[in-house]
């Protein structure tokens, strides 16, 4: 896959995706970074190298825009409109992801257990 060519499965979406977003990252910081230097925006592009980290080529993901949406089943997350999803390097899409899930696991903590298995 390089600039050209978009993934076999649900290219015209994935393509939508990636001119609305220039090609480029579109997170913002909800991956822990503040990419500060980058004017607030990761700078990974699509089919370009990484500097740092390995190096290698940058294959964006179009995935949900939202961080918590990134945690729905993989059908509704299949279903959801362009305009809800976003452009994602596969390092800032993993670390958000993860953050959304040690969120989830935190709110899932504060919840009283049911009635049944209180003392």
């Amino acid at each position: 896959m390089n600039r050209r060519t978009p993934p076999l499965a649900c290219s015209e979406l994935w393509s939508a995706v990636m001119a609305a977003a220039a090609g480029r990252c579109q997170c913002r910081g909800t991956c822990g970074k503040t990419h500060a230097e980058d004017g607030g925006r990761c700078p990974r592009e699509h089919a370009g190298y990484r500097h740092r980290h390995g190096g290698g080529l940058v294959h964006l993901v179009a995935a949900p825009a939202e961080p918590a949406d990134m945690l729905l089943p993989d059908h509704r997350k299949a279903a959801l409109p362009k305009r809800e999803l976003a452009a994602w390097c596969p390092d800032c899409h993993q670390a958000t992801l993860a953050t959304a899930r040690k969120a989830q696991q935190a709110a899932a903590s504060l919840v009283e257990p049911d009635a049944l298995f209180k003392i």
